[in-house]
């Protein structure tokens, strides 16, 4: 069962205050923290995100656990893709792009193995959950 106290705003806090050192590692899974503007207000929003590699690139999956509409997060991307990550002490620009088809074909199973529920949330989901490429500026 995991653990979900460690959530939100405080796994945000924990982590910029640890230098990831808190929050990074979490459920057998890592996370980083994105800062991307909000989409309606300008203002800069956080939130904690499960991520893997890429080559170069972080990956995030737009999941919002299977639910019929994209994470808030996600939506905000697609209007600011230049954004920052923090993963571990570092923090790293980055430009977010909505990968291709082929790109959730080829990094699907190394996000599954970071976080099997994935496969559910897809498969309970009539929208196509959105793999995000995060390349460093």
């Amino acid at each position: 069962m995991p653990d979900f106290t460690l959530f939100g705003d405080e796994h945000v806090r924990q982590y910029e205050a640890t230098g990831g050192k808190v929050g990074h590692d979490w459920n057998g899974t890592s996370c980083l923290v994105l800062r991307v503007k909000g989409r309606k207000t300008g203002t800069l929003r956080k939130f904690p995100l499960i991520y893997g590699k890429d080559g170069d690139a972080y990956v995030l999956i737009a999941s919002k656990g299977g639910y019929p509409k994209n994470p808030g997060w996600y939506d905000n991307l697609v209007a600011n893709p230049e954004c920052e990550i923090q993963v571990w002490d570092r923090v790293i620009p980055v430009t977010a792009c909505t990968g291709s088809t082929a790109d959730k074909k080829r990094v699907w199973p190394t996000m599954t193995q970071q976080w099997p529920d994935y496969d559910a949330y897809q498969a309970g989901s009539a929208r196509d959950i959105p793999v995000v490429l995060l390349r460093p500026r």
